[in-house]
């Protein structure tokens, strides 16, 4: 008897984006978030809203479909250091992403965080960011646990047009 037999067929798994992420990990590029006032690069940067003082953009290595950061466009690692004016717009931004994903993505509910310092798992310690990940009942399974492997099921493309969509509905 053939393995070919006995074994089920090899899955593969597709996540082109991730090796970007490999090949800059130990040199990363300059700030992701230091983005200036022009917008003709929004769709290639998966800028998904701009407020007065910070934006929102599609992690391109995302934990779960529709993992969102949050950012003020003055590059400051300081939470302290953030106007009122900032930290109003980044909660209101915060909670219209919230409100997009639920209307698209119909989540069960969402991780909302900041990650200040190494220590705290700041993978960009420089332009502090907040978190928004919507979560799924079973959203963590075998793949997970057994393979250290996550599986994401719509590009960052179709997420962005979804998004975009839905938060421009909510300003208008």
């Amino acid at each position: 008897m053939t393995s070919e037999k006995t074994n089920p067929p090899l899955d593969v798994l597709w996540a082109p984006w991730r090796m970007s992420y490999i090949v800059t990990c130990d040199n990363p590029p300059d700030c992701i978030f230091c983005i200036g006032d022009s917008s003709e690069s929004d769709r290639e940067r998966h800028i998904i809203c701009r407020y007065r003082t910070c934006f929102a953009m599609l992690n391109r290595f995302p934990y779960n479909n529709g993992h969102i950061l949050v950012a003020p466009y003055r590059h400051t690692a300081d939470l302290d250091s953030l106007t009122d004016d900032e930290l109003l717009d980044i909660v209101k931004l915060l909670r219209d992403c919230k409100n997009a994903l639920t209307r698209c993505m119909k989540p069960d509910g969402f991780n909302v965080g900041l990650n200040l310092g190494s220590a705290a798992g700041a993978g960009i310690q420089g332009h502090l960011h907040f978190h928004i990940v919507p979560r799924w009942r079973g959203d963590t399974n075998f793949m997970t646990v057994t393979a250290g492997t996550k599986v994401i099921p719509q590009s960052l493309d179709e997420t962005r047009d979804l998004l975009c969509q839905a938060l421009a509905g909510q300003r208008e």
